[in-house]
């Protein structure tokens, strides 16, 4: 095999790899609505990351050194505190559609911002991907119907905002340590500095739980992020920050067709268009030039 197909080889198990961690926060919509108790989303958003991140701190015993104790609360901040807080008060104030037509700007921002960041070349390509995936996924999730509530788009945008900033600060700030340990950081700080807004807004936990509640949040925790987390920052690692946040957009794709088969929710011909006009820009997007991996495999050998 050549290296180039190697290299094309190792690059779609890795693009797979990752685009599970999207595609499991796809479910999160139907395990929030059928397992846990109700009007406790921030109670939610602490138990999916600060369990999780103090699980993986114990089992790698790696704690920050040096610099990286500022910066994992700096990305502990961005792509779980920030991200879960401001994800939750645009999905309360918002239609589902609206919020996720909104999130799905994410690669251009990081694509933008890698430009500055990380010194990546904005492509036209990129930039056709990027308007392409929010037309496929306003087509898949938007109803003509739709409120606009001005708190909440602000808190979508600003969602997709922070998370652009926190793929791209991961890529510039790539750790030596073990993705496991790098990923349980971040859960912890992110955890922690949602503890007292959750307490601010929702009060106590509940001081009864079923067994349904319990498998919801365990789910959340062990799935929804200590793996699936694990995943996308190893993905960070190794793949263009830009091409990362592309994958995000499998979040609602996933999220309609659960909602179809577990809730028996309608699916319209648009919507089944919309998912294919997403997965198209997936596709696009993932997909580079050999001139591009030749010169890479250069760049590795000097």
């Amino acid at each position: 095999m050549s290296y180039i197909g190697l290299v094309l080889s190792n690059r779609i198990g890795i693009v797979f790899l990752t685009a599970l961690a999207p595609a499991i926060w796809g479910t999160t919509y139907v395990v929030t609505t059928e397992f846990l108790p109700p009007g406790r989303p921030l109670l939610a958003a602490v138990v999916r990351a600060l369990p999780a991140g103090l699980a993986l701190v114990v089992v790698t015993r790696r704690l920050p050194k040096g610099d990286w104790w500022w910066r994992a609360l700096v990305l502990g901040a961005l792509n779980i505190g920030a991200f879960f807080a401001l994800l939750f008060v645009a999905a309360y104030r918002l239609p589902g559609g609206v919020a996720a037509t909104i999130g799905a700007v994410q690669p251009l921002l990081a694509a933008g911002l890698s430009t500055g960041l990380l010194g990546e070349r904005l492509s036209v390509r990129t930039v056709v991907a990027g308007a392409v995936g929010v037309a496929g996924v306003s087509m898949l999730v938007l109803r003509a119907d739709a409120r606009l509530d001005g708190i909440g788009v602000a808190a979508a945008v600003g969602g997709a905002v922070v998370m652009a900033t926190g793929v791209v600060l991961s890529k510039r700030w790539a750790s030596s340590a073990p993705p496991l340990a790098a990923t349980g950081w971040q859960l912890v700080a992110g955890g922690l500095l949602l503890v007292p807004i959750a307490l601010l807004v929702e009060g106590a936990p509940p001081t009864s739980l079923t067994a349904a509640n319990l498998a919801g949040y365990g789910y959340l925790a062990v799935i929804g992020s200590a793996f699936a987390y694990v995943l996308w920052f190893r993905g960070i690692r190794a793949l263009p920050a830009t091409d990362v946040t592309f994958l995000g957009l499998l979040s609602p794709v996933v999220a309609t067709v659960v909602g179809w088969l577990a809730l028996g929710q309608s699916l319209t011909v648009a919507q089944g268009l919309g998912g294919l006009v997403v997965l198209a820009a997936l596709v696009v997007a993932q997909t580079q030039p050999k001139k591009r991996l030749a010169s890479g495999q250069l760049a590795h050998k000097s």
